[in-house]
């Protein structure tokens, strides 16, 4: 009898005991190819040395020192590398221990900055529906997932929520992929004039829609007019790389892709590969000295912020990813992936869109292809698929709710950046294989 609560209570997950490059390996000796990285987490894979003696040196070194008396080397020396190559202007970066906490902190942060500098009615935040930000209250409440929400809908902070950039689902006939991308952009600028420019503080979005939608990507032209939009009234634009950023999306930050620069960016998941629980909220330099010309400090915090051991991890992943060039092998291999997805399924008559960047790639199933159709709900396709797909030795991210909370079903692949063209051709394999079953 196990006292470890679930995630869920009704299933006992094997227990799972080592892993070794793409592969998980649980008790009963079974391998299992990890083509989600977990949740898009795992990106050097399993068992780095290096990255493994670096976290053992530190423990030797320096295990804790609370940030309220200390800083650390390792903490330090990952700041200046992630600023080296952070996009625009953003210039300091507060460390947590996952994704929901930087948005949290982000959040927290764009209300704190507008009080410093005497904007006190900015309070106002605007985000997407169908999105993800995190499972913590305010994380929670930025989120447009309303599966999550609902549950806990009387507990949650007002938030304004517009339309996702979600091409294949919700772009008209008669327009082009660049005027869907400006209509919905619009939808920010009518929601600030809405609620009044005076009270919105920021809008905070995904590059990439994660787990929600399965890696949508906004269309050319989309985030530029976001940006001019956030500009022109003075609103903040947060952008959340949780689980796009790091490298899974073919650039160190997603952001660059899209040629913009947020004012608070959030990274977590791929900054530790899973060696360590660490996130980090990063923040342009205006933002940082208004706190200081003010009252000085943040006032937020946890205890394990700046962990030192979960800091140097982070140095290690990060040097590990430009010295070994594994970013431009994400975009290789990235496009190797999409090609046998698209060779594999293009046709499925229930896959309705391939989609992603880089090694973070979706594919929505659908009743009917023609018509983008999906399934009922009731079917449960996203847990029948995860189960199929288990059992025959893949781990993958299905999702149900795509298209609104409850309809729609998509799959989430985001495996190491170390993967094969030969594990490539495994993971096609068996997500046939687990296709098949599920339907």
């Amino acid at each position: 009898m196990s006292h470890v609560f679930p995630r869920h209570t009704r299933s006992q997950p094997p227990i799972a005991v080592g892993g070794e490059g793409c592969y998980l390996f649980d008790a009963q000796g079974k391998r299992y190819f990890d083509g989600s990285g977990g949740a898009a987490v795992s990106c050097l894979g399993h068992g780095d040395p290096e990255i493994i003696a670096a976290v053992q040196r530190q423990v030797e070194k320096l295990a804790f020192a609370h940030t309220g008396f200390f800083t650390s080397e390792p903490a330090e020396a990952l700041a200046e590398l992630l600023i080296s190559q952070a996009p625009g202007e953003l210039d300091r970066v507060y460390f947590v221990s996952g994704g929901s906490e930087a948005t949290e902190a982000a959040i927290k942060l764009a209300r704190q900055y507008f009080v410093e500098i005497g904007q006190p009615r900015r309070r106002h935040l605007i985000a997407r529906r169908q999105s993800y930000h995190g499972n913590t209250l305010g994380a929670l409440s930025a989120g447009g997932n309303e599966w999550r929400r609902a549950r806990f809908a009387p507990l949650l902070i007002e938030v304004s929520h517009i339309a996702p950039c979600y091409d294949y689902a919700e772009r008209r006939p008669d327009e082009t992929a660049f005027d869907y991308g400006q209509r919905v952009a619009q939808e920010l600028e009518d929601e600030i004039l809405r609620l009044g420019p005076d009270t919105v503080m920021a809008f905070m979005a995904e590059p990439v829609v994660g787990a929600t939608l399965g890696a949508v990507p906004a269309v050319e032209g989309y985030f530029r007019r976001i940006r001019e939009i956030c500009d022109r009234y003075g609103v903040l634009l947060i952008l959340d790389e949780v689980m796009c950023g790091m490298g899974r999306t073919g650039h160190l930050f997603a952001c660059d892709h899209d040629g913009v620069a947020p004012d608070i960016l959030c990274i977590a998941k791929g900054l530790g590969a899973g060696y360590q629980p660490i996130g980090a909220m990063l923040c342009s330099k205006t933002i940082y000295q208004a706190i200081e010309a003010g009252s000085g400090f943040f006032q937020h915090g946890h205890t394990y912020i700046g962990h030192p051991v979960a800091t140097a991890a982070g140095l290690a992943v990060v040097n590990a990813l430009l010295e070994r060039n594994l970013i431009p092998r994400v975009r290789e291999m990235g496009e190797r992936l999409d090609a046998a997805l698209r060779e594999r399924f293009g046709q499925h008559p229930h896959v309705g869109d391939i989609r992603g960047r880089g090694l973070f790639h979706g594919i929505e199933l659908v009743e009917d292809r023609a018509g983008k159709t999906p399934f009922a709900p009731s079917r449960g396709i996203a847990a029948r698929i995860k189960a199929a797909a288990f059992e025959a030795g893949l781990i993958c991210y299905p999702m149900a709710g795509t298209r609104d909370g409850r309809r729609g079903d998509h799959i989430l692949l985001a495996p190491p950046f170390i993967i094969t063209d030969e594990q490539v051709d495994e993971v096609t394999d068996k997500l046939e294989t687990a296709i098949s079953a599920a339907l």
